[in-house]
């Protein structure tokens, strides 16, 4: 037995990087001829023995993939803990507990951990698309070994081995085929082409793309039809999905603008915090002489005042109120963060096969000798018009469209069926599927007609034919051959073409234009011919095939483009949104769909030169420097036979131009893509698993529209954070200026940091609340997606609060020095001065509504059901605080008339006006 080549199995799989930075510098397998790659991989004809078989399972291990080396669950827990947000809650709650404020410091400590506990599982989840991938490997193969057919667990496959493929199996190993019998292979989940491709030994260009090499057979893909034996050349990690896995957990995923931004606004805001008590500390020991003890109190209770304890809850809710409106919309998020991102997407690169198009088949064009005809319908459904010249034909009426649809069902392995929800079933080839459901648009039933009809025998499709051939006789023992097949191949069999009054000679050069035309509108082409002859022959005879065949005409099939769609990529380019296509399937299919979508022209980020708009393929990327790939991802929206390599790239680098991006996809091969994204967005319903678990993102419907959707939904729950926000730091910061005016006053406390305590907590479960259920604002989708460096809050938002906070701080201080020079005791003064900031808070809560636009019509006042829900519950809460003994004891407050309620709600419409007059005068 010959030993196997350590140049074979043992080879690595290619770097990320230009092909002539690769390691490997042998010929890959599918450009080796069959021998060779036979000599090189050790394989006999007879198959290994046990001893060899155990020997190579012992060097190459088994035929799986190896698990990454996992964190234990106890640091994933602790590591939800490592985030700046997370730190500012738990000093919070560490200052409750020094203040024994018990509720406060639980319900702190508690949103800690729900926090925690909630990132720790989607952490989990995230990880199962490394599990998905793992569990595509097939869980039995049948091998050759000393001689006999043997069924294996997929696992115990090793390098040389002859594996034979049937209909329906999955392919065990990276397999170099060297015998084929109309094997056809579904490879969508690596190549994202619909149709199944043929598979061939002769071997093909070094440089193929991963959908061009007929000679292999990948792990994980299906075997659509037919028969075929391959050499095993790759097992376990070493096979193209073990290397797309090892791809994925390789993909760090990218930070969310949001996270960044909260980040850089929790630095800023703790580091400003921390100066300020450390100040507030200073002052009243330096300058007025106070007891260490009161300051530190002091401090502490600035802290407490300072520090919004509340937003990184409400920052949740916000975010879960999204999950819950997308979820209504089809679209399911699995990453909390996304829910924002998805309002900052600037491009959205999409895959094209049932993201995009329907991944349906289905013929558009048939031409005639006679003519062309244009097919409606969509899907496998059988139904649809066909016209001529724009006008409605009756198939009946017109024996050349019936003659060429009755051959397309009789050359016909396919069957449709309709399930128990009424939806149309394909079970075979899709391409046999679209000729069936046209033949039945064309009024045939395929029970009647092959019964009529009978088939005899078959030659199967195979690549190096390029046709498939049925026989088939009527009762009376005629015979009827039908050929489908490549055009060029099929017009070199046929002598003559049906026309209405009869068959002619054959214009090859016309059809040949024909079929080129088809082409170039991104059709696939099928010509199908024809011959009857009195007697029937009982088998075919693969040399006799062209005697007096006539071309019947060709059909062209397209992946047909999604109604829905078409309008939300139009809703994109309204939103500033750009749409980029990256696909596996062939440059010029790809170019007609992105002629239909209108897409073309560069995707941003600065300028790159480039077609501006043209499709460029994964083997010219290839050919490009860094500088270069980097320019040409800028400069193109189009990308034909991409593999999971360019897809990862050219999302990294259209990040690095400064874009957030999305990126849509069902495949295996758009893993590591839809991990490193900005936001990942896979198809719920024909998405792979390994697909779904590395996406931030589900469509339940597999529509793109539903993308736009959620963009939509993402914007409006990034404008109602920053309203949040807008609300909260100026209302937690007037509690901490009434302190620190105080301190450096040297005066009385207008508010204890036992009223601080409460009025964040009641404000936190009530007001703070309100603005996460807003409603999106007028416009949202009209304008464009905000930069990725963007603060949060514009400088117009800052100086709206600065403007909040002063009227705020002014109506604290106002009614309790009032009060005190009324002669009204403290707890009087300070239940004012409590009350006064809560009804000034309520007033500034209907002006964070609306972040630009001065709406004081009824309808914009008091259109929100949450928000006034919310003020009747703090009102009621505020009563209570006033008015019953147990809260007066505790803090410190005492009853008021409702002349002094009369007062304050004056002062906060005041207050609501000012703030709406500044509104109205930025922003004319």
């Amino acid at each position: 037995m010959a030993p196997l080549a350590e140049t074979g199995p043992s080879i690595p799989p290619p770097s990320i990087g230009r092909p002539d930075e690769r390691p490997d510098p042998a010929p890959p397998w599918h450009a080796l001829d069959t021998h060779d790659v036979a000599a090189r991989v050790g394989s006999p004809a007879d198959g290994l023995d046990a001893a060899e078989a155990a020997a190579r399972q012992a060097k190459y291990g088994p035929n799986r993939l190896t698990p990454p080396p996992r964190r234990p669950a106890w640091r994933r827990f602790l590591t939800q803990f490592d985030n700046l947000l997370i730190h500012v809650l738990l000093v919070s709650g560490a200052v409750a507990l020094l203040l024994r404020h018990w509720t406060d410091a639980a319900v702190i400590l508690g949103v800690v951990l729900i926090n925690a506990v909630i990132g720790h599982v989607q952490e989990d989840k995230a990880e199962q698309a490394l599990e998905a991938i793992r569990n595509m490997l097939s869980p039995q193969a049948v091998v050759l070994r000393d001689g006999h057919a043997v069924t294996l667990p997929a696992e115990e496959l090793v390098p040389g081995d002859r594996v034979f493929l049937a209909s329906g199996d999955k392919v065990p190993a990276d397999l170099r085929v060297d015998r084929a019998k109309g094997l056809l292979v579904q490879e969508a989940a690596l190549t994202g082409e619909s149709a199944a491709t043929a598979k061939a030994p002769p071997a093909v260009a070094a440089d193929a793309a991963l959908g061009d090499r007929a000679g292999m057979a990948y792990a994980g893909t299906m075997v659509a039809q037919g028969q075929g034996t391959g050499i095993v050349v790759a097992t376990g990690d070493a096979t193209e999905i073990g290397r797309i896995g090892h791809l994925l957990a390789s993909v760090a995923p990218a930070a969310t603008p949001l996270l960044v931004q909260m980040g850089r606004f929790g630095r800023w805001l703790t580091g400003g915090i921390l100066l300020l008590a450390a100040a507030t500390f200073a002052f009243g020991r330096l300058v007025h002489g106070e007891p260490w003890q009161d300051m530190v109190l002091a401090a502490v209770g600035l802290a407490v005042a300072a520090i919004p304890e509340g937003l990184p809850a409400v920052m949740t809710i916000t975010l879960a109120v999204g999950v819950t409106r997308m979820a209504r919309r089809n679209a399911i998020i699995r990453h909390l963060p996304a829910v924002e991102t998805l309002g900052s997407v600037g491009i959205i690169c999409t895959d094209k096969t049932g993201t995009l198009t329907r991944n349906e088949l289905v013929v558009q064009t048939i031409v005639t000798a006679d003519g062309a005809y244009a097919v409606g319908g969509s899907g496998y459904r059988p139904e649809g018009e066909i016209r001529r010249d724009g006008r409605l034909v009756d198939p009946a009426q017109d024996l050349g469209l019936t003659e060429l649809a009755r051959a397309a069902l009789l050359c016909n392995d396919a069957g449709l069926h309709r399930d128990a929800d009424g939806d149309w079933q394909l079970a075979g080839d899709p391409t046999d599927g679209a000729l069936l459901a046209l033949a039945m648009k064309a009024g045939l039933e395929p029970a009647e007609e092959l019964g009529r009809c009978p088939r005899r025998d078959a030659i199967p499709f195979e690549s190096e034919r390029q046709f498939m051939a049925t026989l088939h006789h009527d009762h009376a023992g005629h015979g009827i051959l039908v050929v489908k097949g490549a055009p060029e191949r099929v017009l070199a069999l046929c002598e003559r073409e049906r026309r209405a009054g009869g068959g002619v000679a054959i214009d090859r050069a016309r059809w040949t234009t024909i079929t080129g035309d088809l082409a170039g509108r991104g059709q696939r082409v099928l010509a199908l011919a024809m011959r009857r002859s009195p007697i029937g022959p009982s088998e075919l005879i693969l040399d006799s095939l062209d005697e007096g065949l006539e071309l019947l005409g060709l059909c062209g099939l397209t992946d047909p483009p999604r109604e829905e769609a078409l309008r939300a990529v139009a809703a994109c380019r309204d939103a500033g949104i750009r749409v980029a296509m990256i696909t596996g399937d062939h440059a010029a299919t790809a170019a007609a769909i992105a002629r239909t979508f209108g897409l073309g022209g560069g995707l941003g980020g600065g300028s790159g030169g480039g077609s501006g708009g043209g499709v460029i393929t994964g083997p010219e990327l290839d050919r490009l420097d860094e500088a270069g790939f980097a320019a040409a991802a800028r400069a193109n929206s189009v990308f034909a036979r991409t593999t999971p390599e360019h897809k990862l790239r050219l999302i990294t680098a259209l990040q690095a131009a400064g874009n957030t991006v999305a990126m849509t996809g069902d495949g295996v091969n758009d893993a590591p893509a839809l991990k490193r994204a900005d936001v990942g967005v896979a198809m719920g319903r024909n998405g792979t698993e390994a697909a779904k678990e590395a996406a931030a993102m589900v469509l339940a419907d597999d529509n793109f529209a539903s993308i736009v959707h959620a963009v939509e939904e993402g914007r409006t729950v990034y404008d109602n954070l920053r309203k949040t926000i807008l609300f909260l730091l100026p209302t937690n910061g007037a509690q901490a200026v009434v302190i620190l005016a105080a301190v450096m006053t040297g005066t009385l406390l207008p508010i204890t940091p036992v009223q601080i305590l409460w009025v964040n907590m009641v404000t936190a479960v009530t007001l703070g609340l309100a603005l996460a259920f807003e409603a999106p604002e007028p416009g949202v989708m009209a304008r464009p997606p905000r930069p990725r460096d963007e603060p949060i809050l514009s400088g117009r938002l800052v100086r709206r609060m600065l403007l909040a906070l002063v009227l705020l701080v002014a109506a604290s201080f106002g009614f309790f020095y009032f009060h005190r020079l009324q002669g009204d005791g403290v707890a009087v003064a300070r239940t004012m001065a409590v009350n006064a900031l809560v009804v000034g808070e309520i007033f500034f809560l209907l002006n964070a509504r609306s972040l630009h636009r001065a709406d004081l019509s009824p309808r914009g006042v008091f259109a929100s059901r949450p928000v006034w829900l919310s003020i009747a519950l703090m009102a009621l809460l505020q009563l209570a605080f006033t008015y019953a003994p147990p809260l007066q004891a505790l803090f410190g407050t005492a009853a008021i008339d409702a002349t002094a309620w009369a007062a304050m709600i004056a002062v906060g419409l005041g207050l609501f006006l000012v703030v709406e007059l500044e509104k109205w005068a930025t922003g004319r």
